[in-house]
């Protein structure tokens, strides 16, 4: 969903009957400008809660790029919904349109007139950046589809989309040399088998061969290449283009909106967005431009958001990201206000409010405002979603992003306020609201409403059944558990929250399995599924109910896996660790004394509670309990039904308490809690494969990417 801007790039009509022979070269340029802007109109309805009206539009006209808006509705519904029948439809719409695409460039460069103006991009370039950008959602589509031999095929599609890519960026440079302008360096992100595959076929990329992945270093030493033009003007009038820059919009008129909305942060590059005036004057070639530079930002951020054992993969294959660049490329095209800027703060909502919201080692606010640009930009972030708001008032997604930037300032009543009264048109993003109200819920401990939510989950989405029956158990369960502590004579009450328990338990295993990633059951059915095969061994062997042989609470767990703590207020933090407590347990002494001696469940009982103690900072107490669980025997979490991500999640814990620490002592003291840090995360790194791999690595490679800008902003060595 990231990709809007790019799928309509201005084209000629898919059929040329409607053009005479005589047709002039202006003409058709016309022709395609008025395709582009119906195209747009159409594709801006989905922004606004409407991918059916949308759909209405972009059908009645048939050229490329109104046939690719039409695959591009039915993608936005695939990859929100995670719903396999509509990601079969998707790829098969988004197959024809690479078909289309590619027969329209090789029309493109037969027709082109050999005595037109000098141009930026060779002809059919803007069909170029619509194959590039089918490419891309059909990788996208291929690795959340349940076949492992899609997933890798997906790998194939995104070398084609970076290779098509970068004969356009190619292109650009070579034109700005002419006009006097350096561009840095655009050497692609992946190394191409060939030198030449750029000069076998239209547009530089052979469609009939399949690119070989080359074999790329391990690591490179340096600041990675950039992956677009980056700007550096030679001649003296680069002051008064970088003025002219932050006022312009992507048809080249001047945007007095933006300039009442806070300037974005200064870029490596020295450009603080968007494209000159007196180069992308026409249409087309704007829209081609910010499309590239987009769909840029946005694969260098997603390649850089993979769990570290995942990026040492892509990086021997040829994939590197750069989420700083990334993410300036996304901030750079948010300012304007079309389709594109619609889908770069659509993605960096995405980023900030959903995957940053995982993580614990950011840099600080002060840190953010003077320039740190993997930090959490709280106002920043607050005025683009005023604008995005203002431009689809319609819209559901916006007022779901406007909760979830609240829950991340422990805004929880505020947020849920919102998300209690958001409805939206789209099936898709009502699923996406209901479930952050359910994960909202159980951060306030509201338990009776997270488990009605999460029950509603499964109405909603097919993602996971499983999951959402296993989350609505575990409210249910601590409504059980309260029942037992506050009346234990009402037996009647405390039996109704004792049977639905089991009941939504009991129904995890049937329903568990039926979706798959890459060929692989989902990470987090498969940890739901053991936890119940845990419990039901237990109940068998010990002769008690299967609710009474759960130990640590299931939603405190989950709080802790979610990362919910870093929404809520200290009242909120003292309560879920009252929810942790020994005493809650509803099973006999005995009982309680046998699960208390599993090795697993008081690590599991001791990580959960030390990121409580870390975040009402008691950095003693919390490290106390993490030492325990260090000093615990690594093999003794190995088995079938074992908790086998505590130990690297409390090594993880360890860094988090020396990153935060690290700003509290003297400069010597700060140097050494860095270096800690960095140690601490490279353990984990380079831990073997274990069950949560992925959720505990997305933090951790964003724990790198934070030291990687602390230790070259503070002039430290790596």
């Amino acid at each position: 969903m990231s990709l809007l801007g790019g799928w309509f790039r201005g084209s000629t009509p898919k059929s040329s009957k409607n053009s005479s022979p005589g047709t002039s070269q202006v003409d058709l340029r016309a022709q395609t400008v008025a395709l582009l802007q119906d195209a747009i109109a159409g594709a801006d309805r989905i922004m606004n809660d409407d991918i059916d009206g949308a759909e209405e539009h972009l059908k009645q006209t048939s050229s490329t790029f109104h046939s690719f808006g039409m695959s591009t509705c039915v993608f936005m519904k695939s990859i929100l919904g995670f719903e396999k029948s509509i990601m079969a439809e998707a790829s098969s719409r988004l197959n024809e349109c690479e078909t289309s695409a590619w027969n329209e460039i090789k029309k493109a460069e037969k027709e082109a007139s050999k005595s037109q103006a000098e141009r930026i991009y060779p002809p059919g370039s803007e069909y170029q950046l619509v194959l590039a950008e089918s490419y891309l959602m059909s990788a996208i589509i291929g690795v959340l589809h349940e076949s492992l031999t899609e997933g890798i095929k997906s790998f194939y599609k995104l070398r084609k989309a970076f290779i098509a890519l970068d004969s356009i960026i190619q292109a650009e440079s070579a034109y700005l040399k002419k006009r006097g302008l350096q561009p840095t360096s655009t050497q692609p992100a992946v190394s191409t088998a060939n030198p030449k595959d750029h000069e076998k076929m239209p547009g530089g990329f052979d469609d009939d061969d399949e690119p070989e992945f080359l074999d790329a270093e391990e690591s490179h030493s340096g600041t990675p290449t950039p992956l677009q033009y980056a700007g550096h003007l030679s001649n003296g009038d680069a002051d008064e283009a970088e003025k002219k820059l932050g006022d312009l919009s992507l048809n080249g008129e001047s945007n007095s909106e933006t300039k009442d909305m806070p300037r974005d942060l200064p870029s490596r590059d020295g450009f603080e967005s968007g494209p000159d005036s007196d180069i992308f004057t026409d249409p087309i070639d704007a829209f081609i431009h910010s499309g590239t530079s987009m769909c840029f930002g946005v694969l260098l951020l997603i390649i850089s958001l993979v769990p570290p054992a995942f990026s040492r993969l892509l990086s021997i294959i040829g994939f590197r990201g750069d989420r700083e660049r990334g993410i300036e490329m996304l901030w750079r095209s948010s300012r304007f206000e079309n389709i594109n800027g619609a889908v770069a703060g659509l993605m960096l909502l995405a980023y900030y409010n959903g995957l940053l919201g995982f993580a614990d080692i950011l840099p600080s606010e002060a840190d953010v405002e003077k320039g740190a640009i993997v930090g959490y930009p709280a106002e920043r972030l607050s005025a683009l979603l005023v604008r995005l708001r203002r431009r689809y008032p319609d819209s559901g997604l916006w007022r779901f992003e406007e909760a979830r930037s609240l829950s991340n300032k422990r805004d929880l009543t505020g947020a849920l306020d919102i998300l209690k009264n958001n409805h939206s048109k789209m099936k898709q993003v009502a699923a996406l609201n209901n479930f952050e109200m359910s994960l909202d819920s159980t951060y306030v401990r509201d338990w009776s409403h997270a488990r009605d939510d999460y029950l509603r989950c499964i109405e909603l989405n097919e993602w996971s059944p499983a999951l959402y029956y296993y989350l609505a158990g575990a409210s249910e369960l601590e409504l059980y558990r309260n029942a037992c502590l506050s009346n234990p004579k009402d037996e009647p009450q405390i039996n109704v929250h004792k049977k639905k328990a089991e009941e939504l338990f009991k129904k995890v295993p049937s329903v568990a399995g039926k979706k798959k990633f890459m060929a692989r059951p989902l990470p987090f059915e498969e940890f739901v599924v053991r936890k119940l095969r845990k419990w039901e061994e237990r109940s068998s062997s010990w002769s008690v109910d299967l609710v009474d042989a759960i130990g640590v609470s299931p939603a405190q767990e989950m709080v802790y896996l979610w990362n919910g703590l870093k929404k809520m207020q200290p009242p909120e933090l003292e309560s879920a660790a009252t929810d942790l407590s020994w005493d809650r347990l509803t099973c006999s002494e005995e009982i309680r004394g046998k699960l208390q001696a599993e090795i697993d469940e008081k690590a599991l009982h001791d990580l959960c509670h030390a990121a409580i103690l870390r975040s009402l900072k008691k950095f003693d107490e919390a490290r106390d309990k993490l030492q325990g669980v260090l000093q615990m025997d690594r093999s003794a979490f190995k088995g079938s039904n074992m908790d086998d991500y505590i130990p690297p999640a409390a090594h993880y814990e360890m860094a988090v308490l020396a990153w935060v620490e690290g700003h509290t002592g003297t400069a010597a003291e700060t140097r050494k809690k860095i270096y800690d840090c960095q140690s601490w995360l490279d353990k984990v790194a380079r831990w073997e494969s274990y069950l949560l791999d992925g959720r505990i690595g997305m933090r951790v490679q964003t724990g790198m990417d934070t030291l990687r800008w602390y230790r070259r902003d503070h002039g430290m060595s790596a």
